[in-house]
């Protein structure tokens, strides 16, 4: 069983003493505890889980109801339910509705296991075989590696935007994958078997980047031996992907705004008019807004490419997707070199997955490569594999919160300082889905430190609502 199985757990009641051996037998999986239906719902919109264990009695739901929400928050995710006082008749009804086991009675540790470890591993098999089987129609899902909500929702825009023609603005940090979603938008419309032309507006100076998106003719400038095809002409029929398109000069915008009106323009030094029809999907790493607010940008182009906007999350929003996108990448480069797949050790991925990722997915893949040259012969890559500097500027120095200032009439700094720590930690937890070992690496201490913390804060809520009362 892959060593990253996420596994999302339902239950109230605290485990009992018959539940030590099943902990030990569940090491393998990423456990994440709901301690409530909708904790559950909602961590499942979040980011998707490969097994899901629902233990009853739950206050307010019915093993049916909740089983039909999850199917609802992801269709194929295998849900195992566990009652102690279940009948056959549960079970029966159950299954026939959609779950993947039910049991009742005592708790049998190691059926519990085999059941999640064998539910766990059929649906890594049946997302393999749903990639390798999708229609043509959907082969642009191919380009999109990760199933946390943000990745969803761009899939969802995709879905949308792709067979139309109307012009995408494709926005986010640098290395956060907006040539990909370019390729996946045109392998998405009609235009897939034609070109999808790509062109950087930050590569090359003025002067020649007209001459690369128009073309130009024979004796047009110096240099000029002979005529020449643009971009924008290579693309007919197809799509012109124009990054960095904030990098564009200002009179290089008001004709890149005539053609985009018009669908024809000029090739330099020449007065013949070329008609051509083209799909445009244009990227940015800076805010575009802002350059109009600061008269660098033309407001009316950023209107008419900014048709559909697709936002790109940066990679420390997405955490639950970097052990997906370091097994793709590690997968794409062991074969690329012709060598057997290694494999990444548990204590890898958590280092992984405690890193900002400044530059986003692009360094990811870097650290993939690395290690897999570091290791040498070794099949299992380990976290001294993965030397990452440090994230040092503005990006790292934002994800801590302010402690606010001194107030005039002073303050209590026990409690400021608790409710620092509490932010903190919750912070934390929350970016880490819920892992608590993740959630400590995150804030450099050891996870017993980080849970003895937890029961520190839980005890003052509880002492804080008796005194309240």
């Amino acid at each position: 069983m892959r060593r990253d199985t996420r596994l999302l757990w339902i239950r109230t009641a605290t485990p009992g003493p018959d539940y030590v051996g099943v902990f030990e037998s569940l090491h393998p999986f990423v456990i994440q505890v709901a301690h409530s239906a909708s904790e559950a719902l909602a961590r499942l919109e979040a980011e998707p889980a490969d097994v899901v264990l629902a233990e009853f009695p739950l206050a307010a739901w019915q093993p049916s109801e909740l089983l039909e929400a999850i199917q609802h928050a992801n269709p194929r995710v295998p849900v195992l339910i566990r009652h102690p006082e279940g009948t056959v008749a549960d079970a029966v009804r159950l299954t026939k509705l959609g779950a993947y086991h039910f049991m009742s009675g005592p708790l049998d540790g190691h059926e519990l296991t085999t059941h999640l470890e064998t539910a766990a591993e059929k649906h890594h098999l049946r997302k393999s075989a749903y990639a390798a089987q999708a229609p043509d129609t959907e082969r642009w899902k191919h380009f999109l590696i990760g199933e946390s909500r943000p990745i969803r929702d761009v899939e969802h825009l995709i879905g949308l935007a792709g067979p139309k023609r109307s012009t995408v603005l494709i926005s986010g940090e640098t290395g956060t994958g907006k040539e990909v979603v370019a390729r996946a938008l045109h392998q998405a419309s009609p235009r897939a078997n034609l070109p999808m032309v790509a062109v950087n507006c930050s590569a090359l100076p003025e002067n020649l980047l007209e001459a690369e998106l128009f073309g130009h003719v024979r004796g047009a400038f110096t240099g000029a031996m002979q005529q020449r095809t643009g971009r924008f002409e290579q693309a007919h029929n197809g799509t012109l992907f124009l990054d960095e398109i904030g990098e564009l000069p200002l009179e290089l915008q008001a004709k890149l705004l005539r053609v985009l009106q018009e669908r024809e323009f000029q090739r330099v030094g020449s007065s013949e008019t070329i008609r051509v029809d083209v799909r445009i999907i244009a990227a940015s790493n800076v805010d575009l807004r802002e350059k109009v607010n600061q008269s660098a940008f033309r407001e009316d182009l950023f209107y008419r490419l900014n048709v559909v906007p697709i936002e790109m999350s940066p990679l420390r929003d997405r955490v639950s997707d970097i052990p997906l996108l370091a097994h793709h990448f590690l997968e794409t480069i062991c074969r690329q070199e012709d060598t057997p797949v290694k494999r990444v050790s548990r204590e890898a991925l958590d280092r992984l997955c405690a890193y900002s990722w400044p530059g986003n997915i692009r360094q990811l893949q870097n650290a993939v490569e690395m290690a897999v040259v570091l290791s040498g012969t070794r099949m299992d890559l380990c976290p001294a594999d993965f030397p990452l500097a440090p994230s040092t500027g503005r990006k790292a120095l934002a994800a801590v919160p302010s402690a606010g200032i001194i107030p005039e009439g002073g303050l209590d700094f026990d409690l400021a300082v608790g409710n620092f720590q509490r932010t903190l930690i919750e912070q934390a937890i929350q970016k880490s889905g819920g892992n608590k070992t993740l959630a400590a690496d995150m804030l450099r201490m050891k996870r017993t430190t980080l849970l003895a913390k937890l029961r520190n804060i839980e005890n003052h809520a509880n002492v804080v609502s008796i005194k309240s009362a």
